[in-house]
């Protein structure tokens, strides 16, 4: 079985960083695209950063320059370093993975999510 765990939330002051790390894990035969989004309270679910296999990058224009995603293939893990936090960053952040598990096709999986509270 495969599983998403996410880590590295938590409370900063503006201007302040963290960094989230999500381990995947299970029977994993490849993982091509991994990334992040974040639910803010009362707003829909929000791309931040996706990574490919081959280490293309996209991210949402409200984070470029201060965000930076990264991932270690052979820990199957990725990171989310986040710089120069402002209180509008604050959300869930969740952690997904496009996963061809051993013997079956592939699936989106989800992590359970991690807070990031951001003050002013």
């Amino acid at each position: 079985q495969v599983q998403v765990v996410e880590s590295g939330g938590g409370l900063v002051q503006a201007g302040g960083s963290l960094r989230l790390s999500c381990a995947t894990s299970g029977s994993i035969f490849s993982i091509n695209l991994m990334g992040w989004y974040r639910q803010a309270p009362g707003k829909q679910r929000e791309l931040v950063a996706t990574m490919t296999i081959g280490g293309s990058t996209n991210y949402a224009d409200s984070v470029k320059d201060r965000f930076t995603i990264s991932r270690d293939n052979a820990k199957n893990t990725v990171y989310l370093q986040m710089n120069s936090l402002k209180p509008e960053d604050t959300a869930v952040y969740y952690c997904y993975a496009h996963i061809k598990p051993m013997g079956d096709v592939n699936r989106v999986y989800w992590g359970q999510g991690t807070q990031v509270t951001v003050s002013s």
